[in-house]
């Protein structure tokens, strides 16, 4: 080799510095890959990622690959050096030799095509992956021993090698991939897809409609008051009972109906006949369980129980629906008008006011993991039953007690307090 012509070995030397970034770069971008959209682009006939996906496949023999070749380009690199540094330098030359390459690897064979690799695994995955398999191939004997004693090692520390990871996220993880997506999934899509992996988490006594709230059919009412709520209520579906809503008898569809409505020949006794059953929904049934009750019992509305069996409220396939989508109407507002803007920016919000609606409908954050109504967050907080002139603060919202009666909270003034700062501690004063 000193025979050499100097020229000759710093070219060989400049193609080493190459295949060594070739190997580093490599390594880096294989094991940087997505492994979800690889996948994607493998279905979808990209020839770059299926021969990723066979090179992942044994992550072993593509490592012992890419290792054995960037071990070998560095050493016969290191040689080169060598020699060509004692060319010029003499036995200094060592020296320089061994801080010239060490320096010249970080930067050309290492750290460069590293990072290039680690910023844009595609762009370097696809490539080589072509010569990568080529190479495996050839060094397949070398590479297999390698592993098998590699794989033995591995056995000896308790770590079976046939034993791969799982790629599997879970339902917070997701969460997170949804969340972090960005400009690749517009915001409507980001809160439909949150809100499905949300329906598991949320109970069906979370979005029902109260019963105090509920709009039914008492029989107990005379005809003409039944018909004119017939003929001027918004929904399609009514529970039907007698004296209280725990006496439901039925649910009848406007459709069912239209027909007696409109010739004036409703009775209580065909009001009856048209009724379907009454489908009943213990309250802490998940609405991911919920939505597929509803749609194996072809219903769309159900009379929410506790376990004692009282009626709670009703829930629809639409209160459902909307915690994906959001809002179809302002039904809930004209219903139950709970939240009142102020002129001063201020806000009078029923104590009754359901917590999830609330910050849906305020892009609020007060807490939900406990009480479900404003009422009762407040009275936890406190942990008495307060009067009325009493303000407190439960994290950034200011809370002010206007009205209180009949052991309840009724009325109260809220905003977003001036510094808008989370605090963990809530606040009395008179």
């Amino acid at each position: 080799m000193e025979s050499l012509h100097p020229g000759f070995l710093l070219g060989l030397l400049v193609f080493l510095l190459l295949c060594s970034a070739f190997f580093s770069s490599s390594e880096t971008g294989m094991l940087s890959l997505n492994r979800y959209r690889l996948r994607h682009q493998a279905r979808e006939g990209h020839r770059g990622a299926r021969r990723a996906i066979e090179l992942l496949s044994r992550p072993d023999r593509m490592l012992g690959t890419i290792l054995v070749g960037n071990n070998f380009v560095n050493i016969l690199a290191s040689s080169i050096a060598t020699v060509l540094a004692m060319q010029f330098w003499g036995e200094a030359g060592i020296a320089i030799a061994t801080i010239g390459l060490t320096i010249a690897l970080l930067i050309f064979g290492e750290i460069t095509p590293k990072t290039l690799a680690a910023l844009r695994p595609e762009l370097i995955a696809y490539p080589v992956s072509l010569p990568l398999l080529m190479l495996q191939k050839v060094l397949y004997p070398l590479v297999a021993l390698l592993g098998w004693i590699s794989n033995g090692l591995l056995r000896l520390l308790g770590v079976d090698p046939s034993k791969k990871g799982t790629d599997s996220l879970s339902t917070e993880e997701l969460r997170s991939v949804v969340r972090e997506s960005g400009s690749d999934l517009p915001m409507n899509r980001q809160s439909m897809l949150l809100g499905i992996l949300d329906l598991e988490r949320v109970t069906v006594d979370d979005i029902m409609i109260p019963r105090n709230e509920v709009t039914g059919i008492d029989l107990e009412d005379n005809l003409e008051t039944i018909i004119s709520l017939l003929r001027t209520t918004p929904h399609t579906r009514l529970p039907v009972f007698e004296k209280d809503i725990n006496q439901v008898l039925g649910i009848v569809h406007m459709r069912q109906i239209a027909r007696l409505l409109s010739h004036d020949q409703l009775t209580r006794e065909s009001l009856l006949e048209a009724c379907s059953e009454p489908y009943f929904v213990p309250e802490s049934t998940p609405l991911s369980t919920q939505l597929l009750n509803f749609q194996k019992q072809k219903r769309r509305i159900g009379i929410v129980v506790d376990e004692y069996g009282d009626v709670l409220g009703i829930v629809t396939l639409e209160d459902i629906l909307e915690e994906i989508v959001g809002e179809f109407s302002n039904q809930d507002a004209l219903r139950s008008p709970d939240i009142h803007p102020q002129d001063d920016g201020t806000l009078v919000i029923d104590g009754a006011a359901y917590l999830r609606e609330i910050n849906r409908a305020l892009g609020w954050q007060l807490p939900c993991d406990g009480p479900k109504t404003l009422n009762g967050l407040i009275t936890e907080a406190l942990e008495h039953i307060p009067d009325s002139g009493i303000c407190l603060q439960i994290g950034a919202y200011r809370l002010e007690i206007l009205q209180a009666a009949d052991n309840r909270v009724k009325s109260v003034r809220a905003w977003v307090a001036e510094d808008g700062i989370a605090t963990s501690d809530d606040t009395e004063q008179p």
